[in-house]
């Protein structure tokens, strides 16, 4: 039988191989220190699962609106209006079935076949995928140090084609860790509008910044579609939930649309995360950023060390991407040996990137600071033997 021709372009996540094999090899009794994933080692905070828990004992478990519970869509609209400054009608956000949902969402409003996205090369796979998967043709513009690795708008300006309908950034991005200022997304902004497109910035890992406040389109735009997510920043990555930011031209359709393709996002979930935005649990959240903060030093100290360190530091999320070009030209063979010799697992940068992935990876700094420094011991024994 022949499938859908569009699956044909979702290429696998290798990084979920590597996962199976590290896990295959604790269970045979090797050490192994996990790197790969993008989820710390931090559990849900007590608070919100606190609040799931009296959601689950309270029988509230129903369906709830298809654009999420009321009371959870204004504590996120107070939430940018505390934090970012930024007025957002509660009309405007969905609560989603994680950031995927919205990403689903934002895909199916905004393209179809033959439209041309524009968005970094390197990427979070997903975004790509979401987009070939509603008919669009991606342009993955190759980016570095000299755009910050960043998609800004001397790219999008250079790249823009007549069909491109949408530009998509990431701040900060996976897999590279790396933001966006508010000049440079006002630039962006400014130039996907002359071009009378639409523009996706991605915020799943706002509040995971180290170097600078965080930042949100949403304080210099109400035209940009926001996706966030409560998995990263707020620990909750089992509980699938995330939300869209849309303009308002676009809620009801959007409506429409996550009517249609999930109903609601899950309502204990919903319900939980009300407890995210409490004084309590952002407390836990803010020491957990300093933590994840002092391993990311600790991890580039030692790579440092090693003649590894990044052209540019990182300067959110939890990882760090690093160019292995001096040992190998092949990222998969490099994770695949650095696992099996070193008992170290790190994702290959051809999940990531559409060029220069061979010789990248990406390292997650999610695991305790001893951690790291014996990972960085057994990676200088392991490109020793290179």
């Amino acid at each position: 039988m022949a499938w859908n021709s569009r699956v044909s372009r979702v290429a696998p996540f290798r990084v979920m191989h590597l996962l199976e094999m590290a896990q295959a090899r604790e269970a045979a009794g090797h050490d192994v220190i996990h790197l790969e994933v993008g989820e710390p080692d931090f559990s849900t905070p007590d608070p919100v699962i606190a609040a799931g828990q009296q959601a689950l004992a309270h029988g509230q478990t129903r369906y709830t609106p298809a654009a999420g519970l009321s009371a959870l869509r204004e504590a996120i609209a107070n939430h940018y209006a505390e934090h970012f400054n930024a007025e957002v009608d509660p009309a405007r956000i969905l609560v989603t079935p994680g950031a995927s949902g919205a990403l689903l969402l934002a895909s199916q409003l905004l393209v179809e076949s033959g439209d041309r996205v524009l968005m970094a090369d390197p990427n979070y796979p997903c975004n790509r995928h979401f987009m070939a998967l509603a008919g669009a043709e991606i342009d993955a513009v190759s980016v570095g140090r000299e755009s910050g690795w960043q998609l800004d708008a001397a790219l999008i300006e250079r790249h823009w084609r007549d069909t491109t309908r949408v530009a998509m950034l990431a701040s900060p991005s996976n897999p590279t860790g790396h933001t966006l200022s508010a000049g440079q997304l006002t630039e962006v902004l400014g130039a996907v509008a002359r071009r009378e497109g639409e523009i996706i910035v991605d915020e799943i890992y706002q509040g995971l910044n180290y170097d600078d406040a965080p930042l949100s389109a949403t304080s210099l735009s109400s035209d940009a579609f926001v996706v966030n997510s409560f998995s990263k920043y707020f620990g909750m990555t089992g509980w699938r939930l995330g939300w869209l930011v849309a303009p308002q031209r676009a809620a009801e359709p959007l409506t429409r649309l996550a009517q249609n393709v999930f109903l609601a996002a899950s309502t204990p979930s919903q319900y939980a995360a009300l407890a995210a935005f409490t004084p309590e649990c952002r407390a836990i959240l803010e020491k957990r950023r300093d933590i994840l903060a002092k391993r990311r030093q600790v991890l580039l100290d030692g790579l440092a060390t090693l003649g590894l360190a990044p052209d540019l530091p990182p300067q959110g999320a939890f990882y760090v991407w690093l160019d292995i070009s001096r040992y190998s030209r092949d990222s998969q063979a490099f994770c695949q040996r650095l696992l099996e010799e070193e008992n170290v697992a790190i994702t290959p940068g051809i999940d990531f990137a559409v060029r220069g992935g061979e010789h990248h990876v990406r390292i997650a700094f999610t695991n305790d600071v001893a951690r790291l420094e014996e990972a960085v011991a057994r990676m200088g024994r392991f490109v020793g033997r290179l």
